[in-house]
């Protein structure tokens, strides 16, 4: 019988060393937090169980990345003559 994961998908947390995160994904092997200042980090979870509180701030607005549109490539001229 698979035990409930010990945090749930979105919930923010605080690491004692990352500090705040959102969590990705939680199974009863691995949990991955997403860092507001890390990035992405996986962890075994009942290692990484203690030094994870709950938190209650609401999740970060994802920031949206500016796109850039890509340049047209230059008409490819051939330098034979003919």
């Amino acid at each position: 019988m698979a035990s409930k994961p010990a945090f749930a998908q979105g919930a923010q947390v605080e690491h004692t060393k990352f500090g705040l995160g959102s969590v990705l994904s939680c199974t009863d092997d691995y949990i991955v937090i997403k860092f507001d200042d890390h990035g992405e980090k996986k962890f075994v979870t009942s290692i990484v169980l203690p030094a994870l509180k709950k938190s209650d701030r609401q999740p970060p607005a994802e920031k949206k990345r500016a796109t850039r549109k890509k340049a047209a490539p230059a008409p490819a001229t051939s330098g034979a003559a003919g």
